[in-house]
């Protein structure tokens, strides 16, 4: 018998699912609407059978698996396996997820864990991680969501929600943050911020290339703001600089909490490349103090859209 490892990301648009062997090899992946407006048993039913498909379409069954890793976005209680509520998955409350699931794929034990936090587990194991045993993992996107690895092993906290970075306050009384906190990095660095302050800039009255933009499709993606960036717009510089010097200003104080090796970005927004990690590191190297040299290396991940069901299989394999 085969001892396979099933990983799945719960997504609020779609559940990506792949099944690894024991050396966390990919065998296949697959991934399928989340559909989460039919509601909960609907959802576990299709990450069930979309699961078993995989395993069919590879010559393998559940009996080979000896595992099933849930990366799932929270907040939730991971150690009861209950997803307490979800922003994109709004019938998601109060959800004993981890049992469904495990009655669903015939009582294979399963592994629960904040998506976020599986996202960094695989980047960690087959990334941009490899090689370190310390490393903090910031996702970058709707939202900001991250990781931390401290001595190989990720950091849970005492209700299982530790690593909630995008939320560390970086500028006191500042930008309202959609989780009801005032001045947190993600209502400045995050791919919707960054264009939600454009547009601020450009209804106030600054000129700008954005604005024809707006004109034309009604909004501005952060893709936009980085396009305008790249043909010299001034307003652009000024908001991809406020976006790279708090996300500067999260290395630092991360930096000085748990001193990583490697702090890495992951997410949308990495495509914007150099444009936005040079400016990250130029800040981080004007904000940070001159009593010693830093070594941390920034950089982006490199595993991509699979970190989250590598996350997830690796969760399943060390539960």
């Amino acid at each position: 018998m085969s001892e396979l490892f099933v990983g799945i990301d719960l997504g609020g648009t779609n559940v990506k699912i792949g099944v690894f062997d024991g050396e966390m090899t990919l065998v296949g992946k697959t991934s399928v609407p989340t559909n989460a407006d039919m509601g909960v048993e609907a959802v576990v039913a299709a990450m069930a059978n979309a699961s078993c498909d995989l395993l069919k379409a590879h010559g393998f069954s559940l009996e080979d698996v000896a595992a099933v890793g849930l990366g799932s976005p929270g907040p939730a209680r991971y150690r009861d396996g209950i997803i307490v509520a979800a922003t994109n998955l709004p019938k998601f409350r109060n959800v004993p997820i981890r049992d469904m699931l495990c009655e669903a794929m015939g009582g294979k034990r399963v592994a629960f864990a904040n998506d976020a936090n599986v996202a960094c587990l695989g980047e960690f194991a087959a990334g941009a991680g490899k090689g370190v045993e310390d490393m903090v993992f910031f996702t970058l996107g709707t939202g900001i969501g991250g990781g931390i690895v401290n001595g190989g092993k990720l950091l849970d906290g005492a209700g299982d929600n530790a690593a909630e970075l995008g939320h560390l306050i970086i500028y006191p009384d500042g930008r309202k943050c959609n989780c009801g906190q005032r001045g947190c990095v993600e209502a400045y660095a995050s791919a919707n911020s960054t264009a939600r302050r454009a547009t601020e800039a450009i209804e106030a009255g600054t000129e700008s290339v954005l604005g024809k933009v707006i004109e034309a499709h009604g909004e501005i993606s952060c893709k936009d703001v980085y396009d305008a960036l790249a043909a010299g717009d001034a307003l652009a510089k000024e908001v991809t600089d406020g976006t790279a010097k708090a996300l500067a200003v999260l290395c630092v104080n991360l930096l000085h909490t748990t001193e990583p090796a490697r702090i890495v970005f992951a997410g949308g927004m990495i495509a914007a490349g150099d444009a936005l990690l040079d400016r990250i590191r130029y800040y981080f190297d004007e904000l940070i103090w001159g009593l010693k040299k830093e070594t941390v290396e920034i950089c982006f991940a490199t595993v991509g859209e699979d970190a989250g069901i590598i996350g997830a299989a690796v969760a399943a394999r060390e539960d």
